[in-house]
């Protein structure tokens, strides 16, 4: 192997973000789309989905988007706490709101856009900053979309 192939895999070990084990799966079952519900498997989840008015729908239940901005939001939130306290801070007080958009994209289908709010009201700036960009590192939900769904983080 020449020292180009190995300098590649190595690349490619360092930016691989996929799961060495799984440790737990969920499992959801949508029924009806956009407009109908969406159940877990274990019964923790019975939502009625609906389409958003701006989308030309009744607005009379949830939806993917809102789903989706819960979810990412309190992935990256536990992922700061995590950082944060592998760092020695205590984020108590911290807070994660996500933003999720959708429209069309180039492809004729459509696209996401993410927009994460941090409150970190007890670090100051530069230290936030830093833990911010770990737990950007460590969460499955940054991992999954980086390069395929616009992230901004805003620091507040």
């Amino acid at each position: 192997m020449s020292a180009m192939s190995d300098d590649l895999t190595a690349a490619e070990t360092d930016t691989d973000t996929r799961p060495t084990k799984i440790m737990y799966v969920a499992e959801a079952t949508a029924h009806g789309g956009r407009d109908g519900y969406v159940t877990s498997q274990d019964g923790q989840i019975e939502v009625r989905v609906a389409m958003p008015p701006e989308l030309g729908g009744d607005g009379n239940g949830t939806n993917p988007e809102q789903l989706f901005a819960a979810g990412y939001s309190s992935c990256f939130h536990n992922a700061l706490v995590l950082v944060g306290r592998r760092s020695g801070f205590d984020l108590t007080g911290s807070t994660v709101a996500a933003k999720v958009g959708i429209g069309p994209n180039k492809q004729r289908g459509y696209g996401l856009a993410v927009a994460l709010s941090v409150s970190l009201p007890v670090l100051d700036q530069e230290v936030a900053a830093k833990l911010v960009d770990a737990a950007h590192e460590v969460c499955p939900y940054s991992n999954a979309t980086r390069g395929n769904i616009d992230v901004t983080i805003l620091l507040g």
